[in-house]
């Protein structure tokens, strides 16, 4: 099985288009296979967008860890006027977000990472959707590494279902965090991170 966290060149592409909106601001991103959540925006990513839409109103620059195709960094960068730097392992995902920052005209750039292996700024917000299936050691490592990329008053804020270890996920990065669950729907967690 082929997986969003994965580089296969092989993979035959097939593009298609994803719309969506908030508050009178309208998104275009093109998918492709081999990326997460292809077809649609994903419930947890979107809960995630805009629990912190609804929390935040400023953003200085924003890092989007493991960005797939874009839509969370993009989203939050056009609507809190932010820039964005949007990271992935996947070559394909990177090349798509390339193209959704032009075409939804938001200042981001891409890099190609694994993790935090490229990354050497500080952010006022890092967000994340991280990859339950590549593992708990990396989800912890995105997680637990965040603190060395956020500014004195930065926030780490995810989402992860209850069913896939939120509660230990809190427990484990509470040593480092004063964690906050703000949201909770249909299961999944959204949660902010503050280094202690």
């Amino acid at each position: 099985m082929e997986h969003y966290f994965t580089n296969n060149p092989n993979l035959k592409s097939e593009l298609r288009t994803i719309d969506y909106s908030f508050a009178g601001t309208n998104f275009n991103f093109t998918s492709d296979n081999g990326l997460f959540s292809k077809d649609k925006i994903d419930f947890g990513s979107r809960l995630l967008v805009e629990t912190i839409l609804k929390n935040k109103d400023t953003a200085n620059n924003i890092l989007d860890v493991g960005c797939g195709y874009g839509f969370m960094g993009i989203v939050l960068a056009k609507i809190l006027n932010s820039r964005v730097t949007l990271i992935d392992i996947n070559k394909r995902a990177v090349h798509l977000t390339e193209k959704n920052i032009i075409v939804n005209k938001v200042d981001g750039q891409t890099l190609e990472s694994n993790i935090y292996e490229n990354v050497t700024d500080k952010y006022d917000l890092i967000v994340t959707n991280p990859p339950i299936r590549a593992g708990k050691e990396v989800v912890y490592s995105i997680l637990d590494n965040a603190k060395n990329y956020l500014t004195n008053a930065g926030e780490l804020w995810f989402v992860i279902r209850k069913d896939q270890g939120a509660k230990s996920t809190i427990t484990h990065i509470s040593n480092s965090y004063i964690c906050e669950i703000i949201e909770k729907s249909k299961g999944f967690y959204i949660i902010k991170a503050k280094n202690r």
